[in-house]
This record gives C-alpha cells, structure tokens and sequence, in this order.
C-alpha cells in the first residue's frame, strides 16, 4: 500500500510543478511529500526528479516513470470499480472547479446532495472565475460556462446558462424603463469585468436582428453578487446570469427590462484531463451535476 501512495504523491508531484503545490493537492507537508518521493527513489533505486532551491524537473528515467505510473493507478481505479457495481458504492476523493455565480447558486447545493447520497465519496469544490490548469494543480474536474478552445480535455454540455436585463424599481421610477436597446446609452449600467467585451451587450430582436449595444458605466465590477447588490441598490440596469437574479425578480427586487428581446446565451460543459479510464466517481457526479441543471 505504501508504494502505492508513494507512487501518487510521485505523480502529484511530477504534474503540479513543485513540493508545495503536490502538498497543497494531497493536504500533506512538503516534508513528508519529500520523504514519500525519497522512500519511492531508494525503493527502485532511480532518481526521478532533480531539484534545485528554485526548479526541479523529471530525469529522463523520471518522465518514462511517471507515465508508466500514471497508468498503474488508472489500472488500480478499474479494479475500484470492477466491485462498484456489486455493492453500488462510489467512492474516492473527488477535486472540483466551478465559476462563482454558478457554483454559489447550483453547484455547492447540487454537490451536498451528491455527497449525502455517496458518503463514501469525499468532495472539495473551488470556486473561481479563472480557468484552472486541471493537471498541474490537480483538478479531477472542472465546470465552466464558455464557448471552449480546442483541447486536449475532454468536455461534456450539461447545461445553458441565459442572461437577463433588469434593474431596481427605484432606479426605474427616476430614470425610466428603456424599449429598446439603442436607449441604453443614456442609461446607467452596471458592467461585469467577467464578461468579454465587457461594454457590448448582446440582443437578438423576434425578427431575428442581432444587436450590440454599447454602454456607459460609472462602475465595473468582478464579482456576480457584488454586481446583484448593488443593482437592488438601485446602482443602475445589469446584464446579468438569469440564475443570480432570478429569486430577485419573483421578490421585485428588481424588474426584468427588454424582455422581449432574447439575451446572450452560454453552454455550461464538465470538463475533465483527457485519459483513457475516468473513474466512475467522475462520471456519477457528472451526470447529477448535469441532471441538476436540467
């Protein structure tokens, strides 16, 4: 078992890039990460990685170690799950990253649930507006809610994320409801410095017109909640995700404005490293992420 684990902390270690960051990962010291990776070393008698104060890097023994090690574990996870199915239990520790808004809103509740029905499964959920290196700091899944770049991860559509326009009732009893897009100029906005670009706003008329229009703001901000509290403040119009401010408009809080002109749409996609066996933890929560969303 202890080669095992010495093995992974190896592993954790070749792809995040450094000792502290491995240790970060498996929630160990660098010390002992060191000592694990020294015990692996004199065990097959090859050094594996050179290291310096500031660098270290794979030997040439260590890169065709790594992956023959990475595919030892893969194998182990089969055998993990060779006895799933026979007593229904998932279990394994699972990494995951979520955008903000979305995972405030869906993801940490959708996850709670999963987690009271897996207990076997331990979870950690990170959320952050950044893309994440999933192998270097060692994510075994990521959400994100973009058109995505080709790459070499694998990615599945589980959900639509829709946006709206509104603003406070107070705001609109000064300044006015705008009818149409071309009216927002001389309208206060709220710009999200999420989105990109970030002073175009996206409206396609029931005729079909696709529409950009450009706004004027006073005030950018980074963070979706930020942005919520300060449109039922009365701070100006925001073109905002329909899941952070929908429980606002049932309470009137705020008003939905240009209704009737469609508003910007994003997939929401599970991405994971592109390997030849996922683990069906990876794939159970997948699925309940995206039946949540549905």
């Amino acid at each position: 078992m202890n080669d095992l684990t010495n093995l992974q902390t190896f592993i954790a270690v070749a792809t995040a890039g450094s000792f502290a960051k491995a240790a970060a990962r498996l929630n160990l010291s660098p010390a002992m990460v060191g000592r694990r990776l020294q015990a692996l070393e004199a065990d097959y008698g090859v050094k594996l990685i050179e290291r310096t104060t500031r660098t270290q890097r794979l030997t040439e023994i260590g890169v065709r170690f790594l992956e023959r090690a990475s595919r030892v574990i893969d194998e182990l996870e089969r055998l993990n799950d060779l006895a799933g199915p026979q007593n229904h239990e998932i279990s394994g520790h699972l990494r995951i990253s979520g955008p903000t808004t979305l995972g405030v809103k869906r993801l940490a509740s959708s996850i709670a649930r999963f987690a009271n029905q897996h207990p076997a499964v331990s979870l950690d959920l990170n959320l952050s507006d950044r893309n994440v290196d999933l192998i270097a700091e060692g994510y075994d899944l990521a959400i994100r809610v973009a058109h995505l770049r080709p790459s070499s991860l694998i990615a599945r559509r589980i959900g639509t994320y829709r946006f709206v326009c509104c603003a406070s009732p107070g705001y609109l009893d000064r300044a006015g409801v705008p009818s149409h897009p071309e009216q927002l100029e001389q309208h206060r906005c709220l710009l999200s410095l999420n989105l990109v670009p970030r002073d175009q706003w996206h409206f396609e008329g029931q005729d079909g017109r696709v529409l950009s229009a450009k706004i004027n703001s006073n005030i950018g901000i980074d963070n979706g909640e930020a942005m919520r509290v300060a449109a039922v403040e009365g701070a100006g119009i925001i073109y905002a995700p329909l899941i952070l401010v929908e429980e606002d408009i049932a309470a009137g809080r705020l008003t939905e404005v240009l209704a009737e002109w469609h508003k910007s749409s994003l997939p929401i996609h599970a991405v994971h490293p592109s390997r030849q066996f996922v683990p069906r933890r990876v794939k159970a929560v997948i699925d309940w992420i995206a039946g949540d969303l549905r």
